[in-house]
C-alpha cells in the first residue's frame, strides 16, 4: 500500500480533511480524513477498509518542538507525511491480522450511548492553556516567571498566575503536582527549566497528551487507576474553581453516576482506557456535525468577511447610510426640535436687535433675550415625555409609533434636559457678565434715553439691586434647584455607582434622585413667576412663558390625577412570594379585574410601609393570558433591599421541590382579610409601554436577556407559549385565520446570560413549562452561565461530562435544574446570529435586548450587518434597563 497522499480537493485545505487514494497492485481505496489538534480520524473509506478500520482513530505520533520548517497540521508540530505514514502503518496492522485469521465478523467496541456521545464532543478541545496564553507563547511566561520567583525559583502556589491560568489556583495546584510526579519532582519549587517543560507540556495539543495529564491529575497516587474517592475529590475542586455550589451539594450522588458510566463492572476505579472511551465519538455523529457546520459556515461567510475601506469617504458614506436606516425617527424628531430651537432664538435676536436696550447692552441682550425664548419652549416640552399614560395611548392606539421614536422617550426627556441647561446659559451669563456692568456704567445721557422706560427714572445704584429684585431671587432659586436636580440625576449618583468611601456616597440612590426630581413643582411655580417679572418687557399680552407652559402642565397634571386615581387606595392582594438566590425576590398578586397588559409592559409599585410617595417601575413576568400578576425584582437600591427584608420576615424555606430560597402562599380558597393583612400593602399603577411589546409584529424572535434583565422576555416566551396552544386548540377555520393574522410569531430564539447559577431560580417553572408544552419546538432556550469556563477548557471538562450524563439519564440539567440544557461562557454572538440567518432567509427577525448597556452597541452592529449583507432582516430594539 502506498502512503504517499495524493490531494483531490484544494477546498479541503479549509475544512481540516483530506481525501488521499492509497494504491496496491491493482486496486485502489479511497478514504477521508478529518486532522485536527494532530488527531486522524477515518471519516469515510468503501467497504473492504470499512471492515478493517472504517471508524477507526489513529493516536499521532509523539510531539516534539518543530526543529525546523514543512507543513504541519493544526499547528501542532507533526508533519502530514507523519500523519499518512502513521494511518499507513495503522492499515497494515489490521490488514495483517486480517489475513491471518480470515474472514472474521466486524467486532463493534462497546456502543457508546447518547450521552456519552455528548461528553465526548464537549471534552474534546479539552486545553490546559486558554487560546491568549496559547498565542502569547513562553516569552510572556518567561516575564511573568521573572517577576514572581524568588532566588530563580518558582513556588507552588504561583504557578498557576505563572502560567496564566489565573482565578484557579487550587486548580493550577493540581495540574503542578500531576506534571511533577510524573517526572519524580516532590519539591514544592520549579526552576525556570522545569516551568518550561511544565508549560510545554500543557501546549501538548495531541489527545493523548491532554487526556494523559487530567488522567494524572485525577490518579492521585499514581497508581494508574482512579478511585470513587479521588474522582469526588477532583469533582468538588472542579465545582469550586467554576462556582457551582449545587454540584458541591451533591458530590457524592454525582460521582456515582460517572462511577456507574465508566466502571460498569464496579470494579471500584476507572483506567485511563475507560476514560478515552468516553471521550472517544462515533465518526458518523463527527462527521455529520462537521457536514452541518461547513454548511452553516458556507452560506454566508462569503457575505459576512469584515473588511475595511480604504477609501475614506466610502466608509463615511457606508456609516452614515448605515446610521440614518437605523436611527432615521430619532433623526427627524431631533432635527425638527433643533430646528424650532434655532427659529426662536432667530426671532428673539432679530427682534430686540431692534430693542432701544440694543444700544446699551450690544448683542449681550440678543443672546440672554434668544436663549430665554428656547429655554421657555423646552421647560414646556420637557414634560411631554414623562406623561407615561400619554406615551402608552399613542404608542399603542395610533399609527404615530410607525414614525414616532417612543421608546426613546425618557433618553428625549434628557435631550431636552440638557437644551434647558444650554438655554439657561445663554441667559444667564449675558445678563451676569454683560448686561448689568453696562448699566451701570452708562452715562446718564444713555440710560434716561433708552433704558429709563424699562429700569425706571432713578438709576440702578449697584451690581445688588439687579441680585435682590424679584427677577433676581426667583432666577437664583431656579439656577440652584435645577443644578441639585441635574447633578443627582446623573447615573453615578442616582445608581450609586460611586465609591463608598466618597463622602457623597451616602447621599446618592434613587431616593435621592426621585426627591430631587420633585423639587420640579417648585421650580416651575418660580419660573412662572420670573417670566411675569420682566424688566425690559412689561406688557401682559407679549409674556409668553405662561403661553408655552399652559397645555403640557395641564396634560402633565392631569396625568398625575389620572394615575392616583386609577391605583387608588385599594392594595392588591399578593398571593405568594419567593425570595430566590441573587438578591431577587418575586411577587405574585391577583390581577385586577381591569388590569390589561402585553408582554413586555411594566407597572410601577408602591409599598407604603417603605415610603408612601414613592413608585419604582418593574417589568410584568406574567402572561397577559393568565389570572395573575407577576414580577421578579433584583434588590439592589435602597428601596428595594428594604422591600426584600419586609417580605423575607413572613416566608418560610420551600418545600422539597419548590424553587425558592424562602417563600409565602396564599391560597385562593383561603385568601381572607386575615390571610393578606401580614404582607405590605401594595399599590400598582399601569400597565405602560416598552419597547418588546410589539414582539407579536415578528415573524421571528431573537431575545436576548442579560441577568434579570430577562424579565421582559420572559413574559413573552409564556405569551408566544399560551398563543401556540391556543392556535393547536380546535376552532373553527375563520377563528384561526383571525388568530394568525394578530400573532405573527412562528419561531423565537432565547438567549439568557447569568453569572450566578442560582439565577436559573428564578424561572425554572418558565423552562421546565416550555420543554414539556412545546411539541413542536417553536421556542428554543439557550442558558449560559459564565462563572463555569468555557467549553473545552480543562477546568470544566469534568463538568461538561457530568452534565451529558446525567442529562441523557435523568432528563435535568445539573447547573439550572431544568430540562434545558446550560452552556458555558459567553454565546459568540457573530455565531448566534448567523445561526438565525441561515434558517430563516428573506424574513424579519424582531432583536430584543435586555441587559446591561455595555452589549448592546455590539448586537444593532450585528443586526445592522446581517441585515445588510443576508436576505434576513434584523430589527433591532433595546429596553431601557
Amino acid at each position: 500500500m502506498d502512503t504517499n497522499p495524493a490531494f483531490d480537493d484544494p477546498a479541503s485545505k479549509n475544512t481540516g480533511k483530506k481525501n488521499a487514494r492509497f494504491s496496491g497492485k491493482d486496486e485502489y481505496v479511497e478514504i477521508t480524513l478529518d486532522l485536527r489538534d494532530n488527531n486522524v480520524a477515518i471519516h469515510a473509506a468503501d467497504q473492504e477498509m470499512s471492515l478493517l478500520g472504517g471508524g477507526a482513530y489513529v493516536r499521532p505520533p509523539p510531539v516534539h518542538a518543530p526543529t525546523g520548517g514543512g507543513t504541519t497540521s493544526g499547528g501542532g508540530g507533526v508533519s502530514l507525511a507523519q500523519m499518512f505514514k502513521q494511518v499507513g502503518t495503522e492499515f497494515k496492522k489490521m490488514a495483517s491480522k486480517r489475513h491471518e485469521s480470515g474472514p472474521q465478523p466486524v467486532m463493534m467496541e462497546r456502543k457508546l450511548d447518547r450521552s456519552m456521545t455528548t461528553a465526548a464532543r464537549a471534552l474534546k478541545g479539552m486545553q490546559f492553556l486558554s487560546e491568549s496564553m496559547v498565542t502569547q507563547g513562553w516569552p510572556e511566561v518567561e516575564k511573568r516567571f521573572e517577576k514572581l520567583s524568588v532566588d530563580g525559583v518558582l513556588v507552588r502556589s504561583r504557578f498557576g498566575q505563572c502560567i496564566g491560568m489565573t482565578g484557579s489556583d487550587e486548580f493550577a495546584g493540581q495540574i503542578f503536582d500531576a506534571l511533577a510526579r510524573r517526572r519524580g519532582i516532590s519539591a514544592q519549587i520549579l526552576s525556570k527549566d522545569q516551568v518550561h517543560e511544565f508549560w510545554q507540556q500543557l501546549m501538548d495539543r495531541g489527545f493523548d497528551a491532554r487526556i494523559q495529564t487530567f488522567f494524572d491529575m485525577v490518579d492521585k497516587n499514581d497508581d494508574g487507576r482512579i478511585t470513587e474517592e479521588e474522582l469526588s475529590e477532583i469533582l468538588t475542586l472542579t465545582a469550586s474553581a467554576n462556582k457551582l455550589s449545587k454540584i458541591l451539594e451533591r458530590v457524592d450522588e454525582y460521582t456515582a453516576l460517572i462511577m456507574e458510566e465508566l466502571d460498569p463492572n464496579q470494579y471500584g476505579y476507572i483506567e485511563l482506557k475507560s476514560l478515552e472511551m468516553l471521550l472517544l465519538q462515533p465518526q458518523s455523529q463527527t462527521a455529520k456535525l462537521s457536514h452541518n457546520n461547513s454548511n452553516l459556515s458556507a452560506l454566508i461567510s462569503q457575505n459576512l468577511v469584515p473588511t475595511r475601506d480604504r477609501n475614506p469617504f466610502r466608509r463615511f458614506w457606508k456609516w452614515l447610510k448605515y446610521f440614518l436606516e437605523d436611527n432615521w425617527k430619532r433623526v427627524w424628531v431631533m432635527s425638527l426640535w433643533l430646528a424650532i430651537c434655532a427659529s426662536l432664538f432667530t426671532w428673539k435676536f432679530i427682534q430686540y436687535r431692534h430693542n432701544p436696550t440694543f444700544y446699551v447692552m450690544s448683542y449681550c441682550v440678543c443672546l440672554a433675550k434668544g436663549g430665554a425664548e428656547t429655554t421657555k419652549l423646552n421647560m414646556a416640552l420637557v414634560l411631554l415625555p414623562v406623561c407615561r399614560n400619554l406615551v402608552t395611548w399613542l404608542r399603542s392606539k395610533t399609527k404615530l409609533g410607525k414614525a414616532v421614536p417612543f421608546d426613546d422617550n425618557i433618553n428625549f426627556h434628557k435631550t431636552i434636559a440638557w437644551g434647558i441647561a444650554v438655554g439657561a446659559g445663554l441667559h444667564i451669563i449675558p445678563h451676569l457678565v454683560c448686561d448689568f456692568p453696562r448699566i451701570l456704567h452708562e452715562t446718564d445721557f444713555q440710560y434716561y434715553t433708552y433704558l429709563s422706560q424699562f429700569f425706571g427714572p432713578e438709576r440702578p445704584p449697584n451690581y445688588w439691586w439687579f441680585v435682590k429684585g424679584v427677577e433676581g431671587v426667583t432666577g437664583l432659586i431656579i439656577t440652584i434647584l435645577m443644578v441639585v436636580a441635574y447633578i443627582f440625576a446623573q447615573p453615578w449618583f442616582r445608581r450609586s455607582k460611586m465609591s463608598e468611601k466618597s463622602v457623597f456616597w451616602k447621599y446618592s440612590g434613587f431616593n435621592t434622585f426621585w426627591y430631587s426630581h420633585h423639587l420640579f413643582v417648585i421650580v416651575y411655580i418660580v419660573f412662572i413667576w420670573h417670566g411675569e417679572a420682566l424688566y425690559i418687557n412689561r406688557k401682559f399680552a407679549t409674556k409668553t412663558t405662561w403661553m408655552y407652559l399652559l397645555l403640557p402642565l395641564l396634560l402633565y397634571v392631569g396625568e398625575r390625577i389620572f394615575r392616583q386615581l386609577r391605583s387608588g387606595y385599594k392594595p392588591v392582594r399578593i398571593q405568594k412570594v419567593a425570595v430566590y438566590p441573587g438578591n431577587v425576590i418575586a411577587i405574585y398578586m391577583q390581577r385586577p379585574h381591569n388590569f390589561k397588559y402585553k408582554s413586555g409592559q411594566y407597572m410601577f409599585v408602591n409599598c407604603s410601609a417603605i415610603s408612601p410617595f414613592e413608585w419604582h417601575p418593574f417589568t410584568i413576568t406574567s402572561a397577559p393570558g393568565e389570572d395573575y400578576l407577576s414580577m421578579h425584582i433584583r434588590c439592589r437600591g435602597d428601596w428595594t433591599s428594604t422591600l426584600r427584608a419586609i417580605f423575607s420576615e413572613m416566608c418560610r424555606p420551600p418545600a422539597p421541590g419548590q424553587s425558592g430560597l424562602l417563600r409565602a402562599d396564599v391560597k385562593a380558597d383561603v385568601m381572607t382579610t386575615e390571610n393578606t393583612s401580614r404582607f405590605p400593602r401594595l399599590l400598582i399603577d399601569g400597565p405602560y409601554g416598552a419597547p418588546a411589546q410589539d414582539y407579536w409584529k415578528y415573524n421571528v424572535l431573537l431575545l436576548i436577556g442579560l441577568g434579570i434583565g430577562a424579565t421582559p422576555l420572559i413574559s413573552i416566551v409564556k405569551d408566544v407559549l399560551n398563543n401556540i396552544q391556543s392556535q393547536n386548540a380546535p376552532d373553527s377555520p375563520d377563528d384561526l385565520e383571525r388568530k394568525r393574522k394578530t400573532f405573527m410569531t412562528q419561531r423565537v430564539y432565547f438567549y439568557w446570560v447569568t453569572r450566578e447559577e442560582g439565577s436559573f431560580e428564578w424561572f425554572r417553572g418558565v423552562m421546565n413549562e416550555v420543554a414539556e408544552k412545546d411539541k413542536d419546538g417553536v421556542i428554543e432556550l439557550h442558558n449560559h452561565c459564565t462563572s463555569v469556563y468555557e467549553e473545552g477548557d480543562a477546568r470544566s471538562a469534568l463538568i461538561i461530562m457530568l452534565q451529558a450524563l446525567n442529562h441523557a439519564k435523568h432528563g435535568v440539567d445539573i447547573v439550572s435544574g431544568t430540562r434545558v440544557k446550560t452552556h458555558f461562557a459567553r454565546p459568540n454572538w457573530r455565531t448566534v446570529f448567523k445561526h438565525v440567518a441561515v434558517n430563516h432567509e428573506s424574513e424579519r427577525v424582531g432583536v430584543f435586548y435586555c441587559g446591561d448597556q455595555t452589549l448592546a452597541p455590539e448586537l444593532r452592529k450585528l443586526s445592522q450587518d446581517f441585515t445588510h449583507k443576508t436576505s434576513t432582516k434584523f430589527v433591532f430594539h433595546k429596553e431601557n434597563f
